[in-house]
């Protein structure tokens, strides 16, 4: 599933294997925008909503509007793998943040040796500004799984929000990640609905971990509907940034409102959920995801 401004009528779920453990209903977070336009909806009524499991049509019972605040995450590797381009890297972060809306809380967190915040959660934009201003280089790794792993156990600490996390990795790194932080960040990033785009650069330096980030990178991108792009030219990368946060803009303005739709499964429907598909007969649907 690809979160755009405006999708497609119809979006399919990837819910196989989901158990519901005997219960016959189920509820998904969804949310709408105007088709063609692409403006946030304020309603949507049941009836304007459709929900097959394998094909077989279900019953919505009920949609509520869910009142979200969007904020946004960005992780930066800072370490060996960006090298001499340490400037690129902060002038492409730069853009990034001047191209997300002035009013969301935004959080910076360099990853390399080890994460730490080089901002915290903060709508000032100076202090941002300042924080990207001293991202210096490290001659350690980045630590990729291990600052996603933490990035969303933060998003999933937080009521009523709805967080993006845009992840600046490069492939130079992770080279003694566990297999069990590898599974405590899918762990993490699906426990709540959340976006985590992925830019991975071909770092400076070679580092075993390489791999391992760009499956861990490319997984989470495809669970929550973000974006994933390798890239070989750090001119790319940090124009590539920018880009990217005009595009989270417009997908924050169709996420501050969401909307939980219950669903009574088909008739004889039991045990692990099917493939759910859902679409909507006046409004296009601009992201869903499993509560």
């Amino acid at each position: 599933m690809t979160l755009r401004s405006v999708l497609p009528v119809l979006v399919t779920v990837a819910l196989m294997g989901a158990t519901l453990k005997g219960q016959e209903q189920f509820t998904l977070l969804a949310s709408f925008v105007e088709r063609g336009s692409g403006n946030a909806v304020e309603t949507v009524a049941a009836a304007d909503v459709t929900v097959t499991e394998d094909g077989v049509p279900a019953t919505v019972v009920k949609v509520e509007p869910v009142a979200r605040t969007v904020k946004v995450q960005v992780l930066i590797d800072n370490g060996a793998g960006v090298g001499r381009n340490i400037v690129e890297l902060r002038n492409g972060v730069r853009g990034l943040v001047e191209a997300l809306p002035p009013d969301v809380e935004t959080t910076l967190v360099a990853t390399a040796p080890q994460p730490r915040f080089l901002v915290k959660a903060t709508k000032n934009r100076d202090e941002l500004l300042k924080g990207i201003d001293r991202l210096a280089p490290d001659s350690g790794t980045g630590r990729f799984t291990e600052s996603l792993a933490e990035a969303a156990e933060r998003a999933n600490k937080e009521k009523d929000t709805f967080t993006v996390i845009i992840a600046a990795g490069t492939t130079s790194g992770d080279a003694k990640v566990l297999d069990s932080d590898v599974q405590r960040a899918f762990e993490q990033v699906g426990r709540k609905p959340m976006i985590v785009h992925v830019l991975l650069y071909a770092g400076e330096r070679s580092a075993s971990g390489g791999v391992t980030q760009a499956e861990v990178g490319e997984r989470v991108a495809q669970m929550t509907g973000g974006r994933y792009e390798f890239i070989n030219a750090m001119t790319r990368y940090s124009t590539l940034l920018p880009e990217l946060g005009a595009e989270v803009a417009k997908q924050i303005s169709g996420n501050t409102r969401q909307f939980r739709v219950t669903v009574q499964r088909p008739a004889g429907k039991k045990g692990d959920l099917g493939k759910v598909s859902v679409s909507s007969t006046s409004k296009a649907l601009n992201g869903l995801w499993r509560e």
